[in-house]
């Protein structure tokens, strides 16, 4: 019988859990870069759940079991949704189905009958329709605040500018690349020599966030529509009338549903498509099943994060064996060494495969892998395979325990463990592997943001020993760049812009292009704005560190550590002789005496679409002149600015009394705004 956690056991067992999500949360949803299968996390999911429900009072803020996921990205205008897009609670397996259908018994007093469809493995897209034109598409983002991409959305073939009747209604779906269109990009990528996509939901996802709609019309990607959140003159009762009325609206429906009597039919029709997924022209996950009777739903309602009348079963993941050939162990940015198993070719949910991530040194203890072990490998999503377990059996009886290195793979320096952290790390901060990865991070988008500078351009400059380290960037001239592959004179010019031009950017993008452990880029914005420029921050102690707000010690104790190296500051000095900016350039309030707004200490909520700021500059605006932007509307709400097709946010301001302001309201008070 199993023992049951303690409390102090079950507290550190979530905070691990939290940290593994919520990183994986980010490289799913933010970065489009996943590490691990959904298998995985919805595993790990499932266990932090029932730990919470056994301990409600371990449940944080930060939990992803109180938020349902997603980030908005930079680059476009973010939009609200009036009516929030809500993810599904899942089920895994035949006994779990059959509890969501007593629930719902149980809620309702009788059987209901149940919409399935297929669950598409793409990007979740908001479509709204004013008179039957076409007027905004926005990402699903966080459920409340998505991304406008309206532009690339009309270039999707599916996607109707003009619908057959002249309605407003608001509908939403699935937005995908079909099998066929994601092999041909990959291997049009792979022939320039471009990075591929890991896989079709990936590269809908890419595809949908360019800024040049252009690329998104070359993309053939696809949708299909399931719900209508914003009804308008439909008529449909059920799940399976909506999906009817949609398609003769003119919208692109799975025609691959099924409206079932009984739990046992929805089984029937789960286990005939788990058989027919690999056939299919698209990526599905799993099975999404809705009680098919809106005034149910209506009676069922909601929890925080998830709808109570619908469930979506996942598909398990397909398992297949193989052997471990070799252990590879690479070099990131931080000095991290992290291993992946080289494994002989094996075809697993419909692609071969030859490679599986092994995580770190533990990873490989705990499951006791060794080399040309056989091992059973999965991948429910054509992500990263993850090993399952070693197949004990087929196990040599010479074999060993497989020794971790001790030494870095490139620079042959010795690896240590810090902080008593997991990970193996090289420390020689002049290791080649660290160095391009650090190359990689200091002109990423979110730090100096150097235009056609990217991992391979940073290779060839590094292995020509053009750069040595971010400094050498600043030195580099037109004949070295005309040395490079592929790089001619034009790619040059504009390489030697991008590079000046960030000279100019304000201190905070420094900071966290320097790739400071622990340092992110909201941390590197606070403390540009305390300490006002890099000099001053590189010669402040750790009282004066983590003195500041949201900064805790192992920031201030990392901050402190990096600046402490003399190669640092022989870097800073190669950099600001370069011309780099030192100083912060937004406002100080730390200088601030007086501000004059009457957004001063003011709660201001911004809703509806603003035509004069987007919405982070308006927030951005609002904050330096003494305000607070919050997301939703409250009796502590003080303003709300009401843009075009405002909804619920500003019926609630109404109807709470809350003053409204328009978009020229606040740019004017915004314009006489002041600070000394």
């Amino acid at each position: 019988m199993k023992r049951e956690r303690t409390i102090d056991e079950a507290a550190k067992k979530a905070e691990e859990l939290r940290n593994r999500l919520n990183r994986w949360s980010k490289e799913y949803y933010v970065e489009d870069k996943p590490t691990v299968e959904d298998y995985v996390y919805d595993k790990e999911y499932a266990e932090l759940m029932a730990i919470e429900e056994q301990y409600p009072d371990l449940i944080t803020s930060d939990s992803p079991t109180q938020r349902v996921g997603g980030k908005v990205l930079t680059g476009f205008d973010k939009v609200t949704h009036d009516i929030p897009l809500y993810s599904l609670n899942d089920v895994f397996n035949k006994e779990e189905l059959l509890a969501f259908d007593q629930r719902v018994q149980k809620a309702i007093g009788h059987s209901v009958d149940y919409c399935c469809e297929l669950k598409i493995d793409g990007l979740s897209v908001s479509l709204r329709y004013e008179n039957g034109e076409f007027v905004r598409g926005a990402t699903r983002g966080d459920g409340t605040v998505g991304e406008n991409i309206t532009e690339n959305l009309k270039t999707v073939r599916s996607v109707p500018l003009k619908l057959k009747e002249m309605i407003s209604v608001e509908v939403r779906g699935e937005c995908f690349m079909p099998k066929k269109s994601f092999v041909q990009l990959n291997q049009k990528r792979e022939a320039q020599g471009q990075d591929i996509f890991a896989n079709p939901r990936n590269a809908a996802a890419g595809s949908l966030r360019q800024l040049d709609s252009k690329v998104t019309a070359k993309r053939n990607l696809d949708t299909f529509l399931y719900t209508v959140a914003d009804f308008g003159p439909m008529k449909a009762q059920t799940q399976y009338e909506a999906l009817e009325e949609l398609e003769k609206m003119g919208f692109h429906t799975n025609h691959e549903k099924r409206l079932c009597r009984s739990i046992d039919e929805v089984w029937t029709f789960i286990e005939e498509y788990h058989e027919k997924r690999l056939a299919l022209p698209y990526e599905i996950d799993g099975i999404v099943i809705k009680v098919n009777q809106f005034s149910l739903q209506d009676q069922l309602g909601f929890t925080v994060k998830a709808p109570r009348w619908a469930t979506a079963y996942k598909f398990p993941p397909e398992e297949v064996e193989t052997k471990i050939e070799e252990i590879e162990w690479t070099v990131g940015r931080t000095g991290v060494v992290t291993p992946t198993a080289l494994m002989s070719p094996v075809r697993v949910a419909g692609t071969t495969v030859s490679r599986a991530s092994l995580h770190n040194g533990d990873y490989i203890k705990m499951k006791d892998i060794r080399l040309y072990d056989t091992v059973r490998i999965y991948k429910a999503g054509d992500i990263i395979p993850e090993v399952a377990q070693v197949v004990m059996e087929k196990r040599a009886k010479d074999s060993k325990e497989y020794a971790l290195p001790t030494h870095c793979p490139v620079c042959h320096s010795e690896l240590v463990h810090l902080d008593e952290e997991v990970a193996l790390r090289c420390i020689n901060p002049k290791c080649p592997a660290q160095i391009k990865e650090g190359l990689n991070h200091f002109v990423s988008r979110n730090a100096m943001n150097i235009d056609g500078l990217g991992p391979r351009v940073l290779a060839q400059m590094y292995d020509k020993k053009l750069v040595s380290d971010v400094a050498d960037l600043y030195k580099l001239t037109e004949e070295e760049l005309l040395t490079l592959d592929k790089i001619k004179e034009k790619s040059a010019n504009n390489i030697l812009s991008a590079i000046h031009l960030s000279k100019e950017n304000s201190v905070e993008r420094l900071i966290f292009g320097l790739g400071i452990r622990h340092v992110g880029a909201k941390a590197a914005k606070i403390l540009a704005e305390h300490f006002g420029d890099l000099e001053t921050l590189s010669k402040s102690d750790f009282a004066a560190i983590i003195a500041l707000d949201t900064i805790g010690d192992i920031i201030a104790d990392s901050v402190v550590t990096y600046f402490n190296n003399e190669e640092v500051h022989e870097l800073m000095t190669e950099l600001k002789q370069a011309g780099v900016n030192f100083n912060y350039k937004g406002i100080r309030f730390s200088q601030i005496k007086t501000i004059e707004s009457p957004f001063k200490e003011k709660t201001v909520v911004l809703t509806g679409k603003l035509t004069q700021f987007t919405r982070e500059e308006a927030k951005e605006t609002i904050e330096n002149f003494g305000g607070k932007v919050t997301g939703s509307v409250s009796k502590k709400t003080d303003i709300v600015v009401a843009g075009e097709e405002a909804g619920s946010k500003l019926t609630k301001a109404q109807a709470l009394g809350i003053e409204i302001w328009t978009e020229e309201k606040m740019a004017e008070a915004l314009a006489k705004s002041r600070t000394f």
